[in-house]
């Protein structure tokens, strides 16, 4: 039997936006064969307002890469900077604009520059008392700011169905709550072809990785990988075998719905302990 390449529907360069599901059906099933280069060549002809985002894991550096290659003008970067990567993330980063000769647009939590500002404004330690607004906070809304600010209409991922729970039914081409298109074009390749890809084109990769870390976050939430532990994002979210995602990929307005919710919840608190701090109680004068 011979196989049939699926025919791209007449689209415009760009697409127009939105995407209606039949158009977003057929590039999948265009999309879904063709290697992750091609892939790459198709979005930089076809979507508009085309970024990466990229926390500078192995497949966002291998699909920078293959972009150098592809493209005198690639699609530019943006760097969520959570203010609590390791060192060793930020030397790549470094690392990276030097070799690719890249800018990279870097957006951090809303009013902080820093640590210890961001602790002033939400508190120490905020990961462990309340992910959910941890993860707004460092990644969903700085996200949203930066596709604002920037006019980001589609980005470049780096998630592989390979990595499984929420990724293992991973398309190329997908439209979130918000109307942005995310472009998966490694979709389909495990990290053995990801590690492959690393050595064989020497692309820079974090240098952790060869200190016994499997992937790499936030250092608070991030542990080497236990012997015989051979997930992909092993050692991620130490503790907590039930969170998958950071907060990127989730419903951007469910989570802002809930962190208002939260903060509302906290200032009420807040004011109630103050007014019962100030509370005196007025003694009554006894007549005889």
């Amino acid at each position: 039997m011979v196989y049939s390449q699926p025919t791209l529907p007449a689209l415009s360069k760009p697409l127009q936006l939105p995407i209606s599901q039949a158009d977003l059906d057929a590039i999948n099933a265009y999309l879904s064969p063709l290697t992750p280069e091609d892939i790459l060549k198709w979005a930089v002809e076809y979507l508009p307002g085309l970024y990466q985002t990229t926390a500078f894991g192995l497949t966002g550096l291998v699909a920078v890469d293959m972009l150098s290659k592809i493209t005198s003008n690639p699609p530019p970067l943006i760097f969520l900077d959570t203010l609590y990567h390791f060192p060793e993330t930020y030397e790549l980063v470094e690392e990276v604009k030097r070799k690719y000769n890249r800018d990279v647009h870097v957006y951090r939590p809303e009013g902080c520059s820093n640590v210890q500002e961001f602790e002033a404004k939400h508190g120490q330690r905020l990961w462990e008392e309340d992910e959910d607004t941890y993860d707004f906070a460092v990644k969903a809304e700085p996200a949203r700011r930066a596709y604002e600010e920037l006019g980001v209409k589609a980005v470049i991922t780096g998630r592989r169905a390979s990595q499984g729970a929420d990724r293992a039914n991973l398309q190329p081409l997908e439209v979130d709550s918000t109307g942005l298109i995310k472009l998966n074009p490694l979709f389909s390749w495990n990290f053995h072809l990801v590690e492959w890809y690393i050595k064989e084109n020497g692309v820079p990769r974090n240098k952790l990785l060869d200190q016994g870390y499997r992937s790499v976050g936030d250092w608070h939430s991030t542990v080497k990988s236990a012997a015989g532990d051979g997930g992909e994002r092993a050692g991620r979210w130490a503790g907590k075998a039930e969170k998958t995602e950071c907060g990127l990929h989730k419903d951007y307005f469910a989570m802002k719905a809930a962190a208002k919710k939260r903060e509302q919840e906290r200032l009420a608190q807040e004011q109630a302990q103050v007014a019962n701090s100030s509370f005196v109680a007025t003694p009554v004068a006894l007549t005889a």
